[in-house]
């Protein structure tokens, strides 16, 4: 119904249902979970607002983001509860910025024969389910899709050097170990000393979350580079000191 006498666009179920692009099923089960306002009623009849319709576009847009429908009635009750719709599109814009990837890594394709350039013989079934267990690749098709080509090039490298491929994989389960538990360390600072205690966020209190997370990336990961660096001097000096030290007595002549 173009216009009922009000001026304004109406809509029967399924023209709304149309309109925003669902099957009328899925509008009515929005309807039951209370994730739309009632329709206007006219006898039988229901009519629907532009409202309506702008409303399941927010839904859409926030189930693509992945968000719950839990989630979503909360975040409907809120906006009903005083904020806006601007205040909604800021909390997107927050969903937005924390859903932004901290690396920059860059996956790689390979064909069995590419992989094999890589590896060679060490590409054997052990090392490729140890790979996939990790983490470091993924099937895809007939090729396989290594999740970084940094650690693609540097386990590559290590592998040149003489390193077992099987050695490179057993060290990269244990660092990924230990840098879950810094990133879970810097979590609980962001946590603690940046985001807000409570659930209530005033106005423009997201966008200045999402500031500080875009300017908090490259500092978390200087802190960790300079500590891995440093940490590598301390044991690699204590190390291989040691290490020299026993070939020298190994090659030390017997003193009678």
């Amino acid at each position: 119904m173009d216009d009922n006498g009000t001026g304004a666009r109406e809509y029967r179920v399924e023209e709304l249902a149309k309109a925003a692009g669902i099957p009328v099923r899925t509008l009515r089960f929005y309807r039951e979970r209370r994730l739309l306002p009632p329709p206007r009623r006219d006898g039988r009849i229901a009519w629907y607002s532009e409202d309506h319709l702008a409303r399941l576009r927010t839904i859409a847009a926030l189930v693509e983001r992945g968000h719950t429908l839990d989630g979503i009635a909360d975040l409907i009750a809120a906006w009903e509860n005083g904020r806006t719709l601007d205040g909604v599109a800021e909390l997107l814009g927050l969903e937005g910025a924390l859903s932004t990837p901290w690396s920059d890594e860059t996956p790689v394709r390979l064909t069995p024969q590419e992989l094999a350039d890589y590896f060679g013989l060490d590409v054997s079934p052990d090392n490729l389910t140890t790979a996939l267990e990790i983490g470091y690749i993924a099937v895809d098709g007939e090729n396989v899709l290594h999740i970084s080509r940094r650690l693609l090039d540097a386990s590559a490298a290590l592998v040149r050097e003489g390193v077992p491929l099987s050695a490179v994989l057993a060290a990269g389960r244990e660092v990924r170990g230990h840098v879950d538990a810094i990133a879970e360390v810097f979590t609980e600072v962001i946590k603690t000393h940046v985001l807000p205690p409570t659930a209530g966020l005033p106005p423009g209190e997201a966008q200045r979350i999402a500031d500080a997370l875009e300017r908090l990336r490259p500092l978390a990961k200087n802190i960790v580079d300079a500590e891995m660096s440093l940490a590598m001097d301390r044991r690699v000096r204590s190390d291989i000191e040691q290490w020299m030290r026993e070939h020298a007595d190994a090659a030390a002549p017997d003193q009678e």
